[in-house]
């Protein structure tokens, strides 16, 4: 006899939409409702239900800058496509002015330098970057509030029919692309209902976002929104994600996720110039100190990243004092505030490497990263550190 009546759970995720969400999570920090909305589209589309004749998904993130908009669109990609560059970005900043919109779409036949003018959303600039396993294309109109209305116009369609016609009459199909909008509309505003001194989320406290402050932001940035687009514009989108301001505790977990990076960045440089390096806590405090900033965000500690430990270790590897093998501790010296680089060990083996910095491969792999080849080199890379 067949069962009946049994009680079934909508709010759980397939394989597909889990495994991206988990990958996410693992790259982006404090902003768990970008991801689920993101998560929530990909799994929309592996179903087969997303709406026919429309973009797989068109996403609206408001927020101040640094907060990770345009991260999650290339770590999305990173996840999905294997490569976080494989991304369509138009610079809205470039696209002010009404004529402009012609770098889009190209000049209609019969205009001085039709032939010439090659457009950014065509058809292949849309599709080069498919894999086998993945038919979407990721498009990013990044700081949207800055273009014409000749482009809003053009969006239009995009969202509504995923079509565009091109100068020459040729049509674009959108049907397998999600389509990103940044904008940092209503960031001064949501800074003003923060601590106005510091500006982070965690000068007021650990419940402070908890509780109604959360929601009264996104009301507040995608009431700047409304103010500034059409409401024919703000129909056509899927959801307007509010992107919190960071705090202390996810700008740590952000400056660990940096270190992380760039440790990968030295093992793909090749597996014979590969080492391992450690930050230790005083390090970490100050990196912090440095790259903490209320205007720039997550930004500007990247940039301090670059600055005070990229460049040192860059020096180190040209001159070969960091040498294939070693595992040298990042100090700070307390008199001075100065960094200092020592080798703890030398000639380690490079699974040894990859395992110390929590990085663990296959055998198979290491001896794959031993060989040097480059080919072979640039396979272990994409499968190993996506």
């Amino acid at each position: 006899m067949e069962r009946t009546h049994i009680r079934l759970n909508p709010a759980r995720m397939g394989i597909g939409g889990e495994l991206l969400q988990e990958q996410l999570r693992s790259l982006i920090v404090g902003q768990d409702e970008a991801i689920r909305s993101i998560v929530d589209v990909y799994q929309t589309h592996l179903t087969g239900l997303s709406v026919p004749g429309r973009p797989i998904g068109s996403l609206l993130f408001l927020g101040p800058t640094g907060s990770g908009k345009t991260r999650i669109v290339e770590a999305t990609a990173e996840c999905l496509l294997g490569n976080s560059r494989a991304i369509l970005k138009i610079d809205c900043g470039e696209f002010q002015h009404s004529h402009e919109i012609a770098k889009l779409i190209g000049s209609p036949p019969g205009y001085m330098g039709h032939r010439d003018t090659r457009a950014l959303l065509s058809q292949e600039a849309l599709d080069q970057y498919f894999t086998p396993t993945s038919q979407i294309a990721f498009v990013l109109f990044d700081e949207i509030e800055k273009a014409s209305d000749a482009l809003w116009n053009l969006l239009l369609g995009i969202l509504d029919k995923a079509t565009l016609t091109l100068g020459d009459n040729r049509k674009v199909d959108f049907s397998q692309a999600m389509i990103f909008l940044t904008s940092n509309l209503g960031a001064s505003e949501m800074a003003a209902l923060l601590n106005p001194r510091i500006g982070f989320a965690a000068q007021l406290g650990p419940d402070a976002l908890a509780g109604g402050l959360d929601k009264k932001i996104s009301r507040t940035a995608e009431a700047a929104a409304r103010r500034k687009f059409t409401p024919e514009f703000i129909n056509r989108l899927d959801k307007i994600v509010s992107f919190k301001p960071l705090g202390e505790k996810q700008l740590r977990q952000i400056l660990d996720i940096e270190l992380r990076m760039v440790q990968e960045r030295i093992f793909t440089a090749g597996p014979r110039r590969s080492f391992v390096f450690n930050a230790t806590g005083r390090v970490k405090e100050m990196l912090l100190r440095e790259g903490t900033d209320v205007k720039y965000g997550a930004r500007h500690l990247k940039r301090a990243i670059e600055r005070l430990l990229v460049q040192p270790i860059s020096n180190l590897m040209a001159t070969a004092q960091a040498r294939p093998g070693d595992s040298i501790r990042i100090d700070l010296e307390p008199s001075s505030s100065r960094l200092t680089f020592v080798r703890d060990a030398e000639g380690l083996p490079f699974r040894a490497l990859t395992h110390m910095a929590g990085r663990g491969i296959p055998a198979a792999a290491a001896a794959v990263a031993s060989s040097a080849a480059p080919e072979q080199v640039r396979t272990w890379k994409s499968t190993f550190f996506k």
